[in-house]
């Protein structure tokens, strides 16, 4: 097995990884570390790959608590891996040996932690789920288990950055009719497109909720050398390329 890429950020003082590719069970358009059960890949290969990210931060494949993605505003507080599927786009836990991990192939990973109060969160957040608040209220379930606000430090980890994310009117006028302010994060792109900012977003989202400490590790899953290709999954670089389906990252945090 080759070794697994596991970005991490020295902000966050507990175990926790935004995992790349290499390093997985999968082939084809899914080479590598594709953890997503949602793909058409086959499921013994997600199934041992997701094991082996659980086992880099020293957890039982078990203990590694996800959810059923939506790209709505919902979180879940956890004190165990659900029994049954949960719609919902966020996690937050106070639970020592709980690990929450969270999928992504273009949108944010955000893993949160407030340290003294042992509280951690992960977010899955597109730009619906960030509009609607997923971030927010993150933050503000971790408040409700004991954390303080001024000491939660988040990271966003690989996602897809503004030079490579052109979106249409209908995005930017919903956006704007939100919050005028958030204008800042599009630049005008070919035609009626513009190029959004969604990490530089989710990062105003997360510091106007009042976090102590927001950053993004500046990877771009989408690329353009064949060497970052290979690192990250996309969505929006499999469609542009005619792939059939794609792979998705694994991100994830544990107390």
């Amino acid at each position: 097995m080759s070794s697994l890429d596991i970005i991490t950020s020295d902000a966050l003082p507990v175990r926790h990884g935004f995992f790349g590719r290499a390093g997985g069970a999968s082939s084809g358009i899914y080479a590598g570390l594709n953890c997503g059960r949602g793909s058409a890949d086959m499921a013994e290969a997600v199934t041992l790959n997701r094991a082996r990210a659980a086992g880099a931060l020293g957890l039982e494949p078990e203990a590694l608590a996800g959810v059923t993605q939506v790209h709505s505003p919902r979180v879940v507080t956890l004190e165990a891996p659900p029994e049954v599927p949960v719609e919902a786009d966020a996690m937050v836990t106070a639970t020592p040996g709980l690990g929450l991990a969270i999928l992504t192939a273009d949108c944010q990973p955000v893993l949160l932690s407030e340290p003294e109060a042992g509280v951690i969160g992960a977010a899955h957040a597109g730009w619906r789920g960030a509009l609607a608040g997923v971030l927010e209220n993150t933050v503000e379930a971790m408040v409700a288990l004991g954390a303080e606000r001024g000491r939660i430090r988040a990271v966003v980890g690989p996602t897809i950055s503004q030079r490579a994310y052109e979106v249409g009117p209908e995005l930017m006028e919903d956006v704007r009719a939100d919050d005028e302010e958030a204008m800042r994060f599009f630049a005008g792109g070919e035609g009626d497109r513009y190029l959004f900012d969604l990490p530089g977003y989710g990062l105003w989202r997360l510091r106007r909720a009042g976090v102590g400490q927001a950053e993004w590790t500046g990877h771009c899953t989408y690329a353009d050398t064949y060497a970052d290709k290979a690192r990250f999954y996309s969505y929006r670089r499999a469609t542009h390329e005619g792939e059939a389906d794609y792979g998705r990252l694994i991100s994830a945090i544990r107390l």
